[in-house]
């Protein structure tokens, strides 16, 4: 795991997204329908983002796995 990782969040849009590399990457579907995966040229997780997150409730956490390549 990196030292460092970004986060943004647009509350506009409801859309959280985390990175823990500034690595060039592409964007991935994950097996969770509100998660995408970033990954880079080798498929290595790099970030990921959550769309709708607001819906994700203390009660009830999103879970999601993102598997190393």
């Amino acid at each position: 795991m990196a030292a460092k990782i970004k986060i943004w969040f647009d509350a506009e849009a409801d859309f959280l997204e985390v990175r823990f590399s500034d690595a060039a990457g592409f964007e991935r579907e994950s097996a969770h329908d509100a998660v995408m995966e970033r990954v880079d040229a080798l498929g290595n997780v790099i970030g990921f983002s959550i769309l709708g997150v607001s819906r994700f409730r203390k009660e009830r956490p999103l879970e999601a796995d993102l598997p190393a390549a």
